[in-house]
């Protein structure tokens, strides 16, 4: 989704803070057979439970943040199989890694490319047959033609030339390339009519706040740049510090040493802190009055899962910040939204590591009270001589370390207070492909677009909001000439136990697929009127399929921890700062988490950002030191990102505890200060480098 960036001192401090809380375990005994993370488990739920998730659609008001709860650790009934010609998982061989990395959704692949590039053996496992996790593509074959279709996110921002997306900031790091074709806007359909927000143009959007808000434009105006001056010193820390310096250990102390000057220049920086996390809505309801801006804000906000009501504010600084500037496009990827995970997982091979598909993970493998590897499907076991790192959401990790005798309280805690984290709800998804012939789309300069039927209700709610894209206005090659491919998709509220009370294929389940999907036709019609007409296939993508084909449990969007207060497991710095995301490290040693439920949160941005940092934290800071270097000297854009002399200034004192003890093996726990290896490429044995030397 849209890119998000976030200030400098929350974010150090945010690694700083958590690095503190995980600490080892005694041994674990043996455990107890697993739920597969390839199937849905249908659980026994409390009929309040099942109440309070489907009861809360029936009041959809603006005011109101919608999240789905489920009790991940209650005995499952059975299984649902996976989406056919998704994989059976049982490929995979045994062999040993220094990293493992459970899944390739983009924090997946990101923190397995750069720690192939540390330096690492590194091996990524995928339970299904595509790359890339919710960013890929399937296609279908009609009479002789290939159209293809996006399952996932489909508005990227600073994809086109260097920017400050971190996912765009990887793909250099990796000397990596993926064709784009772009677009300067975003239409929106509401129940006022068809309006676009004009990308890269302040003039534009000040005449834009003239056209919609009348007599109250100027209001708008000088609201919107009351609130931009307010953020203002937030804003500019997003070119004083990337979240690729970040680590989550002393070692950010030198990797983020080059914001010193930024630091002393605005020392406010420190006074905003708590702000940068809190909920936004309480800043935009300082400032902004006018009807017309604050529902442009929500629109902004909703990528992440909530309006402002519920998002942090640091989800707004990239907007103030990047939007703005006479660069900024969005951009369609050329063959699909697949491309992300293809050019990352280039990245990974380039540097001698391994991706392996189709290849599902039964169990984390733990031996006194440390993370060893992991157990396939198929029986074969892989060791991981440094760090296992899940992928997967916080619903389906938990299923992956069912509990054992006398294991240890701590680790009992963070897995029943993971699953049953509050969640976004699933997602319907409409796929059509049309003829296009005499098809007149000169009404609309962009292919994505937002529906919303009534402002008064919450955007959340997956029959008031939708989007649909239409790549081919841009990619030709996604489909036959003179056809076009559509993915419309609700926003993440769709409730899941409607669903899963439903057996695909009955004729009670096509026709309430029928009747949810209903609302995304109508909301292509705003823009095609005859869009029924052209068609040439259809097909509904329900939250079974979405649960199904992408592996996420209850085919939930993401975790859904509101803005405002701190999320469990979010270690020291919960207790200071209203941090909603929990920690990336675990209670296990040499187990971490990367992705959308980690800070930075939902987005494919800011889950590979998310990745890097696990990269980060698992090397020598000297390493980490020297890839910024790199990097810096790659665009003048990215210069910032060279920690410079100060840098060098903190490294003697930290390195010593980089990476930190939980992620070293038996030849590290004693002595400090441990040489770091060559991180580049440019030896031909890298494949068979450690980050580790014995």
């Amino acid at each position: 989704m849209i890119g998000r960036r976030y200030s400098l001192a929350a974010t150090a401090l945010t690694v700083l803070a958590t690095s503190l809380s995980t600490h080892a375990f005694v041994p674990a005994s043996t455990r107890a057979s697993l739920p597969r993370l390839y199937s849905t488990v249908e659980e026994e739920k409390t009929e309040e439970a099942v109440n309070d998730n489907v009861a809360q659609i029936q009041d959809t008001s603006r005011e109101k943040v919608m999240t789905f709860s489920y009790d991940m650790s209650i005995e499952p009934k059975y299984e649902k199989p996976t989406y056919p010609g998704t994989g059976n998982g049982l490929s995979g061989d045994a062999g040993e890694y220094d990293i493992i990395v459970i899944g390739s959704g983009m924090g997946g692949l990101a923190c397995s490319a750069l720690s192939a590039k540390y330096g690492s053996k590194v091996l990524c496992l995928e339970s299904h047959i595509k790359v890339g996790g919710s960013a890929h593509t399937f296609s279908r074959m009609h009479e002789g033609g290939k159209y293809s279709f996006e399952v996932g996110p489909s508005i990227f921002e600073g994809l086109d030339r260097p920017s400050l997306n971190p996912l765009r900031m990887i793909f250099d790091i990796l000397e990596e390339t993926m064709p784009v074709k772009t677009y300067k806007g975003l239409g929106y359909w509401t129940p006022s009519g068809y309006w676009r927000f004009p990308i890269g143009s302040r003039e534009g959007f000040e005449k834009l706040l003239m056209e919609q808000c009348g007599e109250d434009g100027p209001k708008a105006i000088a609201e919107w740049d009351a609130l931009r001056e307010r953020l203002r010193t937030l804003g500019g820390s997003t070119t004083a510090v990337a979240l690729l310096n970040l680590r989550q250990d002393p070692g950010f102390l030198a990797t983020t040493a080059g914001s010193l000057p930024f630091v002393l220049t605005h020392p406010d920086v420190f006074g905003d802190l708590s702000l940068t996390f809190d909920d936004l809505s309480k800043t935009v309801d300082e400032f902004v009055t006018v009807p017309f801006l604050r529902n442009f804000i929500d629109t902004m906000c909703i990528f992440c899962g909530f309006p402002a009501k519920g998002a942090m504010t640091a989800h707004l600084l990239y907007i103030l910040e990047r939007f703005f500037e006479e660069t900024a496009a969005f951009s369609v990827p050329v063959g699909g939204t697949c491309e992300l995970g293809n050019t990352l997982q280039r990245g990974l091979e380039k540097f001698g590591g391994k991706l392996q598909l189709n290849a599902h993970v039964d169990e984390i493998l733990v031996e006194n009270g440390r993370a060893v590897g992991v157990r396939l499907k198929n029986g074969n076991v892989v060791k991981a001589r440094k760090a296992v790192v899940s992928n997967a959401t916080p619903f389906d990790t938990v299923k992956l370390m069912p509990e054992s005798e006398g294991e240890p309280k701590g680790l009992t805690k963070w897995r029943n207070e993971l699953g049953k984290l509050p969640r976004h709800g699933a997602i319907s998804h409409l796929f059509l492909a049309i003829d296009a012939e005499g098809l007149d789309l000169s009404h609309i300069d962009d292919p994505a677009h937002l529906v919303v039927q009534d402002w008064d209700r919450s955007l959340q709610d997956s029959q008031n909001l939708c989007s649909f894209f239409i790549p081919s206005i841009l990619d030709k090659t996604l489909c036959p000439p003179g056809k076009h491919v559509i993915h419309v998709y609700s926003s993440g509220g769709e409730p899941y136990e409607p669903w899963e009370k439903l057996t695909p294929g009955t004729e009670e389940y096509e026709e309430y697929k029928k009747e949810r999907v209903e609302v995304l036709f109508r909301a292509v019609e705003n823009c095609i009127p005859d869009v029924r007409d052209r068609l040439e296939f259809s097909i509904i993508g329900s939250p079974l399929a979405h649960e199904a084909f992408l592996r996420r449990d209850r085919g939930t969007y993401g975790m859904a921890w509101a803005a405002g207060s701190s999320a469990p497991q979010s270690g020291i710095l919960g207790n200071f700062l209203p941090f909603p995301f929990p920690n990336l490290k675990t209670p296990i040693d040499g187990l971490l988490r990367c992705g959308d439920s980690c800070f930075p949160g939902i987005g494919t941005p800011s889950a590979a950002a998310s990745g890097a940092i696990a990269a980060n934290t698992m090397t020598h800071v000297d390493n980490h030191l020297k890839l910024l270097k790199e990097a810096s000297q790659k665009d003048p854009l990215y210069s910032f990102l060279d920690a410079g002399i100060m840098g060098q200034v903190y490294k003697p004192l930290v390195q010593g505890f980089t990476p930190s003890p939980e992620l070293r093996t038996d030849q590290f726990v004693a002595g400090a200060g441990v040489s770091p290896v060559d991180y580049t490429a440019t030896d031909p044995n890298v494949g068979e480098r450690i980050d580790l030397k014995e």
